[in-house]
């Protein structure tokens, strides 16, 4: 009896290992795109662009890490525009149009973008304003409030003073 419950988990176990194998090994098989290129500048502009254009569907990944369906149907759209030979700057204004400025990595300079580009530099300057701001409102007070010596107090510390040297 004892030996086949040990039988019945060894082939559970072995039966659930299969199992999660399998299930990985559906995940593992990514698509790899293969393209062939008139040219190896061809084939760095594709890689370059891939890397900084974002996959509108995805969080924060690149068309390069991103296997969803819009991602692939990017990348094929910008292999066929490089080989149409358009520049780098006709290709990224055509995905912002077509998608925003979310699809950049790093958005173009605009009215919309420009909280973005400089908001953090802005509010960097505006916390040192205030900090130095209220160290000098702070010295002003601690001085403010000492108390002023007498004549006969500075004489004293004159004094002082001079029989410590």
């Amino acid at each position: 009896m004892y030996k086949a419950s040990a039988r019945r988990y060894c082939f559970r176990l072995v039966g659930t290992v299969l199992v999660s194998v399998l299930l990985m090994a559906g995940a593992a098989q990514a698509v790899v795109d293969v393209r062939e290129f008139k040219s190896e500048q061809e084939e760095q502009r594709y890689h370059t662009l891939i890397e900084e254009l974002r996959c509108p569907k995805c969080q924060n990944q690149n068309l390069n890490g991103s296997d969803s369906q819009i991602a692939a149907d990017l990348r094929r759209e910008l292999y066929r525009m490089i080989n149409e030979g358009q520049s780098n700057g006709d290709i990224k204004t055509f995905m912002v149009d077509r998608y925003g400025d979310y699809i950049l990595y790093r958005p173009r300079l605009s009215a919309g973008t420009f909280v973005l580009w400089f908001g953090p530099a802005i509010l960097l300057l505006l916390g040192v304003v205030v900090l130095v701001w209220i160290v000098r409102r702070r010295a002003v007070g601690a001085s403010a409030a000492a108390p002023a010596m007498s004549e006969q107090e500075q004489r004293d510390l004159k004094a002082m003073l001079a029989k410590t040297q």
